[in-house]
């Protein structure tokens, strides 16, 4: 690919002429698209709404956003890619960026990311060259092109070298939402990013180790690699709260991806307005994956077999079928093992169609309109009403929960009595409106209007943060990918609710895809080396199996154990990191939010609550314990460990909470208390010293 640039000698000029005239050619992409008419070929306001929606996100995917670099790299081929060893097959400069850029002539300027002439940049090494003779990665200030940086891959006279570059973008300060990481994917992530559409990948990732990013990028290659397939069936991100969406809703859209749905696993299930708690010895049973079987009874025990028979009366014949020739039909219809109300949906024209082999017989010729007739006739719908009767989800499990009798029936052998007296209301609900459920109850709500009716699936689904999720909500998320496949993203070792992940192949077991491939990211490039050493020191005691991430940072980071007397020490160590450039996230336990909250006031320091947006005036936000999960920032203060674990119902629950709290660092973490540390971390380093 010929590239056009001036002539200056100074390769970087070279190179920001590069930019400016990538720049302008996509305006002048945005532009053509702007300037389309589509007044003569749209045949009615239909289709003339849907080529001008389609027409809109055009736009606003060519949209060039001033901070962001349009290329962050440029790949000089040895031969023309598909020629490699071809007599003159002279090789080829690509430069690689977010999206496709050409000139007016059609010629590429920027080659996407997603593209495989791209691959290299993140898979090429000096022992696999990949038939490239220079990577050059480029560094920005804002987005203003200041420095590159060259690797002569297939020069063996040339050392290795870590990228400072690279380097320098992993560690770079952020204030706002969670960016990209196009420009620093590495080979082992972008493995797992190229990874096929047909297969479910889970991956476990300690912090740092890039997983949430990993799982966002794959989705972009998946609708660059299989777009007309996803935009039939749809794709979704799945969090597990509305500030974490809210932290990651950025990524996509700066790749150039608009079409993909974020949501909460209770948005999914929102049949019911959840109002209520559960304790946490009904919340582990109710999203025991036996509950699953529980429901199946219940709603299979509203067939009744029939005890007369069904005479249809059609002019001035009567047909008559026998009660053993319906029943017949009904222990077929339950042999076949599909949805409840597709199965009472087919019982009516099953039972027309014995109706119509009787007329036959007698000598009748009845076609389709008379089966469909016989089906809606009044005998018919009477019969069916009373041997398979429709089902309300939310009824029935509003009975389950409420009428011990019935729960008992249908829980025999699956759950113990214990356990059933657990999950059984202490005050019934008069209706479903006046109920208040808790978010497990809308678990089990969604999992009966599965076994009614199939949930649509979609083409792909990821799911991060999954070691949170009980094995119905799993159930939940595997119905809506069921023909199509998932990316799974956690962490064992962060898992903080009563009910969470023990193993992954358990996880991809109840998700419905038991033949997902398990990925392990071990490097970290986030969390500074002091930090993850130190946090790491809880690993034993809450995932012993797991192997602790190993930081590939250069720089260890900032990093103190302080022991302090009052909040005021604790505001003062926030003032001090505010001094700083970078996000500060002050993270306490949730009982201790009011006073911290009090203290900063008092001293005049704004704040933000978590999912709330940075921005250069106000870089610090007050985060409890319990939402810090899936966020990070440049410099942390972590307030009184010992009250984060006492925060939790159990040790190892709250050792779980504090190893997420002791993770959000990506330049500097210091450790404030009152109250001696848990003996978990052993002796802290007070003061500058281990």
């Amino acid at each position: 690919m010929s590239t056009s640039v001036d002539d200056s000698p100074d390769p970087l000029c070279r190179e920001r002429s590069h930019l400016a005239e990538s720049r302008a050619a996509l305006r002048a992409m945005r532009e053509d698209v702007e300037s389309l008419d589509i007044s003569d070929v749209t045949a009615n306001w239909v289709n003339a709404e849907v080529l001008a929606h389609q027409i809109d996100q055009r736009i606003k995917a060519l949209a060039d956003l001033s901070d962001t670099p349009l290329f962050f790299g440029r790949l000089d081929y040895l031969h023309a890619p598909g020629a490699e060893g071809a007599e003159g097959a002279e090789g080829e400069r690509f430069y690689i960026g977010r999206r496709h850029v050409h000139d007016a002539e059609g010629d590429p300027m920027v080659i996407d990311w997603r593209a495989p002439v791209s691959q290299p940049f993140y898979r090429a090494s000096k022992k696999d060259p990949m038939d490239i003779a220079l990577r050059r990665r480029f560094g920005y200030t804002g987005g203003d092109l200041t420095a590159y940086e060259d690797e002569h891959l297939s020069d063996p006279a040339e050392a290795a070298k870590t990228s400072k570059l690279l380097q320098q973008e992993i560690e770079r300060p952020r204030v706002g939402p969670m960016r990209d990481i196009v420009a620093t994917i590495q080979p082992e992530q972008d493995e797992i990013v190229r990874s096929g559409l047909g297969g479910t990948v889970c991956v476990q990732g300690g912090p740092g180790t890039g997983k949430t990013a990993v799982g966002l990028h794959r989705v972009a290659y998946l609708l660059y690699a299989h777009r007309e397939r996803l935009a039939r069936t749809g794709t979704l991100v799945i969090g597990p709260n509305r500030s974490f969406l809210h932290y990651i809703e950025q990524v996509l859209p700066a790749l150039g991806e608009l079409a993909v749905r974020q949501a909460t696993v209770d948005d999914l299930v929102a049949h019911v307005e959840v109002r209520g708690t559960d304790d946490s010895a009904a919340a582990v049973i109710k999203g025991d994956a036996r509950m699953a079987q529980v429901l199946r009874r219940a709603v299979y025990s509203q067939v009744t077999m029939p005890t007369e028979a069904i005479v249809v009366v059609r002019g001035s014949r009567r047909w008559r079928v026998p009660a053993y020739e319906v029943e017949e039909i009904v222990r077929e219809l339950l042999a076949r093992d599909i949805r409840y109300g597709a199965a009472r949906e087919a019982l009516p024209q099953r039972i027309a169609h014995a109706v119509l082999v009787q007329m036959e017989r007698s000598g009748e010729a009845p076609d389709d309109r008379v089966q469909d007739a016989v089906a809606r006739n009044s005998a018919v719908k009477a019969a069916v009403k009373v041997i398979w009767p429709a089902v309300d989800p939310a009824k029935l499990v509003l009975r389950l929960l409420s009428d011990a009798d019935f729960l008992a029936v249908h829980a025999r052998g699956l759950l113990s009595e214990d356990e059933q007296k657990a999950i059984l209301w202490a005050k019934p609900a008069r209706s479903v409106k006046s109920a208040k459920w808790s978010a497990a109850d809308a678990v089990l709500i969604d999992e009966a209007h599965d076994i009614v009716a199939r949930t649509p699936s979609l083409g792909h689904v990821v799911l991060d943060e999954a070691q949170d999720l009980s094995p119905m909500q799993y159930r939940a998320v595997g119905r809506r990918c069921t023909t199509g496949s998932a990316t799974v993203l956690g962490d064992l070792a962060q898992g903080t609710t009563p009910w969470a992940t023990r193993s992954w192949d358990e996880a991809l077991a109840h998700l419905g895809k038991p033949d997902g491939v398990i990925e392990e990211l071990t490097a970290g490039f986030r969390v500074p080396t002091d930090v993850i050493t130190y946090a790491s020191r809880l690993l034993p005691h809450i995932a012993p199996g797991l192997t602790p991430v190993a930081s590939i940072r250069e720089n260890p980071g900032f990093f103190e154990v302080r022991d302090v007397s009052d909040t005021a020490e604790v505001v003062a160590a926030c003032e001090e990191l505010l001094r700083n450039e970078g996000s500060i996230g002050l993270i306490v336990a949730d009982v201790r939010v009011p006073a911290l909250a009090e203290a900063l006031a008092a001293a005049g320091i704004t704040y933000l609550g978590p999912g709330e947006e940075t921005t250069r005036e106000t870089r610090l936000t007050l985060v409890p314990a319990s939402l810090a999960k899936g966020l990070e920032y440049d410099y942390v203060v972590l307030d009184e460990p010992q009250a984060v674990v006492d925060g939790e119902p159990d040790e190892r629950t709250g050792l779980r909470r504090l190893y997420v709290a002791l993770t959000r660092a990506v330049s500097g973490l210091i450790v404030v208390h009152a109250a001696p540390l848990p003996g978990e971390l052993g002796r802290g380093r007070e003061g500058g010293g281990w």
